[in-house]
């Protein structure tokens, strides 16, 4: 009777146990297929950021003589070559106070005037346009307390305490330019003297330790000037930190060609893309594919299929390229791709500046398509992404298996409470089976006494 409890209780439940384990391993295959196409693609996008990052792709400065400068890309895109010579480099002028005894030793009291402009012949010429910063010092303040009040004032000149070999000094460092040269005014308050002896003019050289100027260098021969050693585009592409001097003998800038770095780039693309499209196609088959009648998984396939044709540098001029397209990349009827290296041979002969552009981190470009495909696809609040298809399979997955904890639960509920009732009939039927022998017992007994 208890093995008869549990065959009914397990017949009972087969077919809906059955229906749950199918359901089951439906929804791992879907939840293993969407999450290796999830990370197939983001994998393309994060190997694209990282040839984008290194700079290979795009046209980009180079200097000849690295002694003299560095060179970086400016905000817009180059092309050419230019002659670079530095005569001079822009400095800061930098001050020193008589010695004291010490950091901690008291100068005085009142206030110290910064006025700014330009040094030249041991005479100042105050630039009225640059306001001057007065900053007052109170009663005991120390050589260490004057370089915080300075420094407080915000003024554009900096200030410290040096220790050298004949005592405690305050320095006083401007910005770097030659209309950033400084003198320093002190008035005393009466009784507490002392703030005079940090007043500096040119009539004090002895204390001037560097003087204030400007970066003085010529591109493609013109004369130009700078207050900072860092220059931004003053061609369009070019940025440059001036660290050496080459008088006489210029050096070149010019900018490379990246065109078989591209070239290289595109079909790696390619190659990478035809490796997701095939995972894609196989998962999408309507004859077998696990996410045939997925949503996510039909978008993302939508998407590739327009991939070529999408424009991905909207603020292109009309004879630059836009679209993937551009750079050879092409789709065949199967939803896989090819690299069509006349047209991209083509483009980037016409264009390099455009391609370039294509091929940067910025707003628009090849990278930022890709990356935003790849955010649309790890989205999931949407429930029309791959990542909002894995959310839904995930909570069909915990529904199944809430499920399947229930069905086990009435199905040993059932067994129990066919074991309990089939118990008392089988204590019926062994009291039967008891009475039949007493009878049969008896009878024979009858039939005995009558013989």
């Amino acid at each position: 009777m208890t093995a008869l409890a549990t065959n009914l209780a397990t017949a009972q439940f087969a077919a809906r146990i059955d229906r749950n384990t199918a359901q089951s391993d439906t929804v791992d295959r879907q939840l293993s297929a969407a999450g290796t196409l999830k990370s197939q693609f983001v994998q393309i996008v994060s190997g694209v950021a990282d040839r984008v990052r290194t700079g290979d792709l795009s046209v980009q400065p180079q200097i000849a003589n690295g002694a003299v400068a560095s060179v970086s890309r400016g905000t817009q895109n180059g092309s050419g070559s230019y002659s670079l010579e530095v005569a001079g480099l822009a400095a800061a002028q930098v001050i020193k106070s008589p010695p004291l005894a010490a950091a901690s030793a008291v100068v005085g009291a009142g206030s110290l005037t910064l006025r700014f402009g330009t040094v030249s012949g041991g005479a100042f010429t105050e630039d009225p346009a640059h306001a001057a910063a007065t900053i007052t010092i109170p009663s005991g303040s120390t050589l260490a307390q004057v370089a915080a009040a300075i420094n407080g004032a915000n003024s554009g000149v900096s200030a410290y305490v040096l220790n050298g070999n004949d005592g405690a000094h305050l320095m006083l460092k401007g910005a770097s330019g030659a209309s950033n040269a400084f003198m320093l005014d002190a008035a005393e308050t009466p009784g507490e003297e002392g703030l005079a002896a940090l007043a500096w003019t040119p009539a004090a050289p002895d204390r001037q330790l560097a003087s204030a100027a400007s970066a003085q260098f010529k591109l493609d021969g013109l004369a130009m000037s700078s207050a900072s050693n860092t220059i931004t585009d003053p061609v369009p592409g070019l940025n440059l930190t001036l660290t050496g001097t080459n008088p006489g003998a210029a050096t070149t800038v010019r900018f490379s060609d990246p065109a078989s770095a591209v070239s290289t780039f595109m079909t790696d693309l390619t190659a990478a893309l035809n490796e997701f499209a095939a995972e894609l196609g196989k998962d999408t088959s309507p004859a077998s594919g696990d996410l045939s009648r997925d949503s996510g998984a039909r978008a993302l396939r939508r998407t590739m299929s327009a991939l070529a044709g999408t424009i991905v540098m909207p603020n292109a001029a009309a004879d630059e390229p836009r679209t993937l397209a551009d750079l050879g990349l092409a789709t065949n009827r199967d939803g896989t791709f090819r690299i069509d290296t006349a047209r991209l041979a083509a483009t980037s002969k016409a264009s390099p500046v455009g391609v370039s552009a294509m091929l940067t981190n910025g707003i628009y470009g090849v990278y930022a398509t890709l990356d935003k495909v790849g955010r649309a696809v790890a989205s999931p609040t949407d429930p029309g992404t791959l990542a909002g298809s894995l959310r839904r399979l995930a909570d069909q997955k915990t529904k199944l298996a809430t499920e399947k904890t229930g069905l086990a639960a009435a199905q040993e509920k059932l067994r129990s409470q066919l074991v309990t009732r089939f118990a008392g009939t089988d204590t019926r039927m062994g009291n039967s089976r008891a009475t039949l022998s007493f009878l049969q017992n008896q009878i024979s007994a009858w039939n005995a006494k009558s013989n």
